[in-house]
């Protein structure tokens, strides 16, 4: 078994960014990362009109204690496998700061990094269940939130408790490409074509990635 320790320098840095770009942060376990993950950061970097996007890489998932995560350095390695666009960047840059929790990256994020427009990234399952996280409603307010349609999971914009509590805040989806720059709490819900993979099913052996 690979120790974390393993891991790439390079990737236990943040990525290089200029001022002034819009930056999607994609994170999760990725365990295993699969076509589903690459589909929606792929949408996300179109109609966001991003310039970079952060795949980040997670030590640990405190929603998912108790199941076998694989190692990091080879979820990152899985990761660069199927991701080949040079604008999405593979990071796993949580470990070198030791954050849990997505409510702390996204502030150490906007601390270290002024001046860049960053949005967060999520698939809509995750919608459903977004009011459990740590401070879900701090994150909501630290950046703006694009949430990607997946399977089963369409009408979670309507029904989720973040969806409810921040209504105020939702953005017509063709205002998509200014979401980035838009101050939060903002966020929309993008539609589009949707990958009926999952980590779990790969893990259980029931699809293959």
């Amino acid at each position: 078994m690979t120790s974390d320790w393993a891991v790439p320098a390079r990737y236990l840095r943040m990525p290089h960014v200029e001022k002034g770009m819009a930056v999607g942060l994609f994170g999760g376990s990725f365990n295993p990362p699969h076509a589903g993950h690459v589909l929606v950061a792929e949408i996300a970097m179109r109609r966001l009109e991003l310039d970079q996007l952060w795949w980040i890489v997670t030590p640990g998932n405190p929603l998912k204690i108790g199941r076998e995560l694989k190692p990091l350095e080879e979820r990152i390695r899985l990761s660069e496998k199927i991701t080949d666009d040079p604008k999405i960047k593979v990071t796993a840059f949580e470990a070198s700061y030791h954050v849990r929790y997505t409510a702390d990256t996204l502030a150490l994020v906007k601390a270290r990094n002024p001046g860049v427009n960053f949005v967060w990234i999520m698939g809509a399952d995750s919608l459903r269940d977004f009011h459990r996280w740590q401070r879900w409603q701090a994150i909501a307010m630290t950046f703006p939130i694009a949430v990607i349609d997946r399977p089963g999971a369409t009408l979670a914009f309507l029904s989720s408790k973040m969806a409810k509590t921040f209504d105020y805040a939702r953005r017509d989806e063709d205002d998509a490409p200014l979401l980035a720059r838009t101050p939060a709490p903002a966020w929309t819900f993008i539609h589009g074509p949707r990958s009926t993979l999952s980590s779990t099913a790969i893990r259980d052996g029931l699809v293959k990635a």
